[in-house]
């Protein structure tokens, strides 16, 4: 049994899993390994049981082209994933938010079910109705951090009335809680204050007689002298004094490996069934291959060819590899559902961005075999089986790096219109370099050649195809009467490559371009988990020192009220 567990506002789930799928994953990813499959299955289908969640368990939780399961359904696998550990305190925040009124009442009810089980539950709730406010044991009401009450629910009505502020019989004591303590319903009135109806109309609340900023003094001053204070006190210090064991609060007893694996398969199983994620990508990758092969059919090596062979290699290894960007809203999917999970321990992070990296490797082998094969013999490149291996090689390692780039902008950039933008433009300096669209030693030494060049993959994919496709050819002369060109004077005298340096060197720069991404996909989560909280803390602290407080007497609103004794044109 864990200490905590915390329950996020945003259900972020894989949508391609099932409920029981979701659950069983969770469980694999956290529970001890020596812990036999059977107890670990009993307790996923004592998990779902619990929530009641026996109806759907076999449902997908739905995504853009997966109908699936509905808002308080959802809401209920995010509650049951944390229960898995059996925490004995559960924070969650605003549980109902986003529900209909039948969905709210049964995510609460659930909630109250798991405390009258032993459980500890605190939730932060909006907007509750007054069947769901019925339903909570203690109410705690805060105003500008100030506290206003503290104690049972059920008596809160009791102490607002002892106070001056009872609630009208046919008002939600949620809502009318919330009137007295939200000084934002000030501005409302001084809004009405001109209108017809604030003048013409009486009433009787005593709330429209003072400022909500009064009213919220005149609470917590009653609160402090109050039984249900002192009682809270009291109820703290007998806690406080209370010896016991220090509890485990690690958020996962599973081995590395086994985290490593689970996540494995897990991210294998969504990108399969999601069609967004790489099937849609493939087609995409087959249509604009097949566009390539029928532009460059059977290039041959004429005089023009030369020029079309590298403009083919540019448009492969400079657009066809752009459009790996179009898995970025995926990406973001998928991180969402890695910070919830990161944020109870699920995993770590090594073991995450392993696992992303292996699910992902048959995919993208598929995607540039097929798409690679299609255009390698259609436009009927360089011949020979070794060619024909480096082609795809080099379009699979082109689209990883890519794929690895924007995993990397993924981890700090969660919006994907911004993080799509981004991943473009560095795509777009990095093609500018590549040496196609200026001959390499043309470009200008300080900061484009000298580092731009030699970091941007698009230069060793284009450097390495091209001596892949022409070294070893002839071409014909631009007149038939003169010798034809060897392939080599062409890459050195033509497109400025270096024909000493092996084609295999260039691709092995690639791939380590992917390990140098990856890596660096890791320490953006790391920054982004450790150094981003202190540094937004830090912003924090350093407003409020900026701010000045307020001093002196809140304006009065009493001038805009009508006074019930008096006529709407008298005082």
């Amino acid at each position: 049994m864990h200490t905590q567990a915390y329950v996020t506002q945003d259900d972020n789930l894989i949508g391609t899993l099932t409920v029981r799928e979701t659950i069983g994953y969770s469980a694999l990813l956290r529970l001890p390994d020596k812990m036999p499959r059977d107890d670990k299955r009993a307790l996923v289908e004592g998990t779902i049981v619990e929530m009641g969640l026996q109806d759907c368990a076999d449902t997908v939780i739905g995504n853009w082209h997966l109908r699936g399961v509905s808002g308080g359904e959802k809401r209920r696998v995010s509650i049951a994933l944390e229960l898995l550990m059996r925490p004995r305190l559960l924070f969650l925040d605003e549980p109902t938010s986003g529900l209909d009124s039948s969905s709210a009442f049964f995510v609460t009810q659930t909630l109250r079910g798991l405390a009258r089980d032993g459980r500890t539950v605190i939730a932060s709730i909006h907007q509750p109705s007054s069947e769901v406010f019925e339903l909570f044991d203690m109410l705690f009401l805060l105003s500008g951090g100030k506290n206003v009450y503290f104690g049972q629910a059920a008596q809160a009505c009791e102490f607002f009335a002892e106070v001056g502020f009872p609630c009208p019989p046919l008002r939600n004591p949620s809502d009318h809680f919330l009137r007295c303590v939200n000084s934002d319903f000030d501005k409302v009135k001084a809004t009405l204050k001109g209108s017809m109806k604030a003048r013409i109309e009486r009433s009787d609340d005593p709330l429209d007689k003072i400022t909500t900023s009064e009213a919220i003094r005149k609470l917590v001053s009653a609160y402090n002298r109050s039984q249900y204070y002192y009682a809270a006190r009291e109820k703290v210090n007998d806690i406080a004094r209370i010896k016991g064991t220090v509890m485990d609060s690690r958020g996962s007893q599973a081995s590395f490996l086994m985290q490593a694996c689970t996540l494995t398969r897990r991210s294998f199983i969504n990108m399969s069934r999601d069609f967004g994620y790489y099937w849609l990508r493939l087609l995409i990758y087959l249509l604009v291959t097949v566009c390539i092969g029928t532009i460059y059919l059977d290039v041959g090596t004429k005089y023009t060819s030369i020029l079309a062979r590298a403009a083919c290699a540019a448009f492969v290894f400079g657009f066809v590899t752009f459009m790996s960007i179009g898995g970025f809203p995926s990406f973001v999917e998928e991180m969402k559902v890695f910070q919830r999970e990161r944020l109870n321990g699920h995993y770590g992070v090594a073991a995450f961005v392993i696992a992303n990296t292996i699910s992902a490797l048959p995919f993208l082998v598929l995607i540039c075999f097929m798409s690679g094969t299609v255009c390698y013999f259609m436009v009927r490149l360089h011949p020979g089986f070794t060619h024909y291996i480096f082609f795809v090689l080099n379009l699979y390692a082109s689209v990883t790096v890519v794929e690895s780039l924007m995993m990397a902008i993924a981890s700090v950039i969660p919006n994907f219109l911004m993080g799509i933008i981004i991943g473009a433009g560095i795509q777009g300096i990095f093609m500018l370099v590549s040496g196609y669209f200026r001959l390499p030693y043309d470009i200008p030494k300080v900061f484009w050649r000298y580092p731009m060049q030699y970091i941007s993959f698009h230069y060793w994919a284009l450097q390495g195809q091209c001596q892949n496709d022409m070294d070893g050819l002839l071409f014909d002369n631009q007149y038939p009467d003169q010798p034809k060109i060897p392939g080599e004077f062409i890459l050195k005298y033509i497109f400025q490559i270096n024909v000493h340096r092996s084609k295999w060197i260039d691709l092995s720069v690639i791939f380590s371009m992917i390990f140098i991404y990856r890596l660096l996909f890791f320490i953006m989560i790391k920054v982004n988990e450790d150094v981003m909280p202190w540094i937004r803390g830090y912003i924090a602290r350093k407003r409020l020192q900026k701010k000045v407080p307020a001093i002196g007497k809140t304006p009065s609103l009493r001038g805009y009220v009508v006074d019930p004794e008096l006529g709407p044109n008298e005082g």
